[in-house]
């Protein structure tokens, strides 16, 4: 049943693509972060249909009119950047072959996240966008959060198999990640129930995130939790707040996650935390001796051999930081870093600057939530091997996306809100018909 659902929802989205390509980027994305096939247990579960859809949006993109260069401002420059860094590392890496295996995965989803910079461009195209990114993941945290309490945090909770966040770690912080953007789209909602609902969705995924037993993510949530604390205007509610959520989630948590986080302390006892250790004394000694690093196949016996501390310890570098350092050198961890700190530079513009219009008053808590989201990437990220997960680039797609219509008010040039239409009581302002090849509403927008 679930695998013939996923066709009626992905093959025609696929032939709509092809005259929208915007509805295929939509398509492309939830499929890339949520993996659906994934939860199929039939005949879907193998398919390719991410091959499909991107192929279908491809096309699609080719023939229409509705798009734009995609390299609008400073975050998908450095990306490009990175790309090309990434192409030439690979040639010089100590495993072409098996380098260039991860690096067609790798630029699969950087070039529709260029795609994406291309179709999105209207505050309804980016507001839809950013619904599905978000939920596409928020779906695993509503779940496991409602798995986490009822069985008391005594269980982890796990992404689906064969994706970027099917370890437990890494789910727990791309859920971190989603909190402060499922606040953003709660901002966009009216009515008391749909914002309370929101509310739930993001305890949940709090809880999700923290009865994943990972010590990255506890880390994450506390810099997160800390940065809303300090944004806020009325510290002191805040905090009360935040105090009261935090109590009542840990409360609940079982004595062997108490356990786990204590090794945070004991870290020299702890086999994981010592691998790791290893690993990132491996990634900086091979960068040193290696400008192009040892491509994206780095963690071998040769490497350890030649490079680590204890090289009968293998283990993988669990972080962004030292994975980049390890594949692509000391040139490919400055482009990594330059990425992430010129979208923390646009997600602040936008919080700045588009105060001064009444009509981006949205991209202000777009801008505040963003920077928040990517703070707890980076601090959860240092213990993780997120580097080329899609989700926080495409939220630099947003935020550049967002930072380019502010800066070229282009509101001055899209069409008047369409009605307010209700679906269960919650009311959209994108519901209305996709713009055709010649209407007003399809033109290109130019700064």
């Amino acid at each position: 049943m679930r695998d013939i659902l996923l066709m009626l929802i992905v093959v025609p989205g696929s032939v709509i693509a092809l005259r929208h390509p915007y509805v295929g980027i939509l398509l492309w994305t939830w499929v890339s972060i949520m993996n659906p096939h994934r939860l199929a247990y039939g005949f879907a579960r193998e398919m390719p249909i991410a091959m499909l859809i991107g192929a279908c949006t491809l096309v699609g993109l080719m023939m229409t009119r509705e798009k734009r260069q995609p390299f609008i401002n400073t975050p998908p420059r450095v990306m490009l950047l990175l790309m090309l860094w990434m192409l030439l590392t690979t040639l010089f890496a100590f495993d072409p072959a098996g380098s260039s295996i991860q690096l067609e995965k790798v630029m699969k989803i950087d070039i529709m996240v260029l795609v994406a910079l291309m179709l999105v461009r209207t505050k309804r195209e980016m507001i839809l966008f950013c619904w599905v990114f978000v939920l596409s993941l928020a779906f695993y945290g509503i779940k496991g959060g409602i798995f986490t309490i009822a069985t008391g945090g005594s269980f982890r909770v796990w992404g689906p198999y064969g994706s970027y966040i099917w370890d437990n770690n890494h789910l727990a912080v791309a859920l971190i990640m989603s909190i402060p953007l499922l606040r953003f789209l709660q901002t966009t909602l009216e009515g008391k129930w749909p914002r309370r609902a929101m509310t739930l969705a993001m305890v949940l995924c709090a809880a999700s995130a923290i009865g994943s037993h990972s010590r990255g993510a506890l880390l994450a949530i506390t810099a997160m939790a800390l940065l809303l604390w300090w944004r806020g205007k009325n510290k002191a509610a805040t905090g009360i707040v935040l105090i009261m959520v935090a109590a009542g989630v840990l409360m609940m948590m079982p004595e062997e996650w108490w356990a786990r986080m204590h090794t945070m302390q004991t870290y020299e006892q702890d086999q994981s935390a010592m691998g790791r250790i290893n690993a990132w004394w491996m990634a900086f000694n091979l960068a040193k001796d290696n400008f192009f690093g040892a491509g994206f196949r780095a963690y071998t016996p040769l490497t350890f051999g030649l490079y680590a501390p204890d090289p009968e310890h293998l283990v993988a570098a669990h972080s962004i930081y030292f994975s980049m350092l390890a594949e692509h050198g000391f040139p490919g961890l400055f482009i990594y870093v330059s990425l992430w700190l010129a979208t923390l530079h646009s997600a602040r513009w936008l919080r700045k600057n588009a105060a001064g219009h009444p009509e981006a008053a949205w991209c202000v808590q777009l801008g505040a939530m963003a920077e928040v989201s990517i703070i707890g990437f980076l601090v959860g990220g240092t213990f993780l091997s997120l580097s080329y997960f899609d989700f926080p680039y495409n939220l630099m797609a947003l935020v550049a996306a967002a930072r380019y219509w502010v800066a070229t008010k282009a509101w001055e040039r899209e069409p008047p809100p369409p009605k307010m239409r209700t679906l269960f009581g919650v009311k959209l302002f994108f519901g209305d018909r996709l713009p055709r090849p010649g209407d007003p509403r399809s033109a290109p927008q130019q700064a």
